[in-house]
């Protein structure tokens, strides 16, 4: 996930870890519903209630907590997941177990170790297998890593497709976080997520060079997080526009990408190599620009 920085910055140590404690105090109580705020109306009798957020996990005992809060505190990737092993032996039915595994896994992606980073969120999703974040990154991983020559190549798609579809299902009810977090902060984590999730999917029938499942896929990427497209995705997009001759929207498309990059860079030189072939095709300069690619 090349925008993964909009889910390191939803919630901070500090929010997390009160929230961790939090149901140490309250551990064994039922959970209550919170009344409607003044000058709000109560849902209507057999109205269909609203998905309830998953609540974060959370230290039964002080030990378990401070011995979190240490492992936790590491920062380089394989020392948090050393001390994310060291922990789980120590509490093996923790809940605060999948906290550090998935920071393990974030800490790997970010260094750009594919294979650490998957078997972290293969760890991740052993403890919770609807976890949207860890179901997007695994699959993520798969989808980029799996070659033609590959000859488990179909059953990798397979698994890479059936994680991230799950995702775009999970992201409305398994997102874990604090109580108090912004919604807006919330909707832009799942925001990427889906975006991410139909990138997936988008790459992976362009491997499979199915070019109009491709197109739909990618473009429900971009429209899932306009405000922050991937350039990948948008030049995975007009390339598969390109593949079907549509070549004046795959301009329009590459344009876009060229704008949302750098030359002499690794998505940036290729946006304008696609760009300057489909202007030779089409005969002119790309038509003005929208915000974001068109829908086709």
């Amino acid at each position: 996930m090349k925008r993964a920085a909009v889910i390191l910055g939803i919630v901070s140590l500090g929010i997390l870890s009160a929230a961790v404690w939090a149901g140490a105090q309250t551990s064994g109580q039922p959970a209550q519903q919170n009344p409607p705020a003044a000058g709000q109306a109560a849902p209507a009798q057999g109205a269909a209630p609203a998905p309830l957020a998953k609540r974060p996990p959370q230290a039964k005992t002080q030990p378990e907590f401070d011995a979190w809060k240490l492992a936790s505190a590491n920062t380089d990737a394989a020392a948090l997941e050393k001390a994310s092993d060291d922990f789980a032996t120590k509490f093996p039915d923790s809940e605060l177990r999948i906290l550090l595994y998935k920071n393990a896994m974030r800490l790997y992606q970010n260094a750009n170790n594919a294979e650490k980073t998957e078997t972290m969120g293969r760890k991740v999703l052993s403890l919770d297998g609807d976890d949207p974040e860890a179901l997007v990154t695994v699959a993520e991983v798969i989808a980029e890593r799996t070659r033609d020559s590959d000859i488990d190549k179909d059953q990798r798609y397979g698994e890479a497709i059936t994680m991230a579809q799950k995702a775009t299902q999970t992201v409305d009810t398994d997102v874990q976080v604090p109580a108090g977090t912004p919604q807006e902060r919330i909707d832009a984590y799942k925001s990427l997520l889906r975006s991410n999730a139909y990138s997936i999917l988008g790459t992976i029938e362009f491997k499979k060079e199915n070019y109009p499942a491709a197109q739909e896929k990618l473009q429900k990427s971009i429209d899932a997080f306009p405000s922050n497209p991937d350039p990948v995705v948008v030049l995975r997009l007009a390339l598969a526009l390109d593949k079907q001759q549509k070549y004046p929207e795959a301009l329009k498309v590459a344009s876009r990408a060229v704008e949302l990059t750098q030359d002499n860079t690794a998505i940036g030189t290729p946006a304008r190599h696609e760009r300057d072939r489909l202007q030779q095709l089409t005969g002119g300069a790309a038509p003005a620009q929208p915000q974001s690619p068109p829908k086709n």
